[in-house]
């Protein structure tokens, strides 16, 4: 199990699937069975307490789990403050889902630290070949915003449903259209020309 604290409310835990095993628990059943799940929850929390300071004591939490490998299971668990302080937990299980990938695409990122976040989280999963996820990798500034824009996408790569849940976590996907990256070309600037992942990776 490994703990990744991605803010002050929110952390990501990656779980090989043999570890789950060990408890008789698959993502179907954390998805359909809550009540029988709350042991493996209650763990990872205890875990997180100790290892990143994650301390859920009052708080609502909304957890996410999300699956691409075999042999992987991801869960992001955000904590809210409860209101009229309100101090029994809840836990809220929940499949992300995603549209069908095309070759091309964009990502928007708040900030630039958002998008330095975003290639930390992927660096931190070595399962994921970045390399060859993308062909051609650009960001962009624009209105106060960062877009990534991704071109010629190896839709077929085993590891490309991860890449848009780590999207979701950071940023938002957006269509791609040629009118809007002609704005990006027009109006924005240009940070990153050429790839913008491996380059975020190794120097932010």
């Amino acid at each position: 199990m490994k703990i990744e604290k991605l803010t002050d409310n929110k952390i990501r835990v990656i779980i090989n699937s043999d570890e789950l095993e060990c408890k008789n628990i698959n993502l179907h059943s954390i998805m359909t069975k809550a009540i029988e799940t709350q042991e493996i929850f209650s763990d990872i929390l205890k875990k997180a307490e100790k290892e990143v300071d994650f301390y859920t004591d009052g708080c609502k939490l909304l957890i996410e789990a999300f699956s691409s490998l075999e042999d992987v299971i991801v869960f992001t668990i955000t904590k809210f403050l409860p209101e009229n302080n309100v101090k029994k937990k809840k836990l809220i299980a929940k499949r992300k889902s995603f549209d069908k990938m095309t070759e091309q695409a964009i990502c928007c990122f708040r900030d630039f630290d958002t998008f330095c976040e975003f290639c930390n989280a992927i660096k931190n999963i070595h399962k994921i070949d970045y390399s060859k996820l993308a062909k051609h990798t650009i960001l962009y500034l624009w209105q106060d915003s960062y877009y990534l824009v991704l071109k010629n996408i190896n839709t077929k790569h085993e590891n490309i449903s991860l890449l848009y849940s780590i999207f979701s976590e950071f940023g938002k996907v957006l269509s791609f259209s040629n009118s809007f990256e002609c704005k990006l070309l027009e109006h924005g600037e240009t940070i990153i020309k050429k790839n913008a992942i491996d380059i975020g990776i190794k120097y932010f």
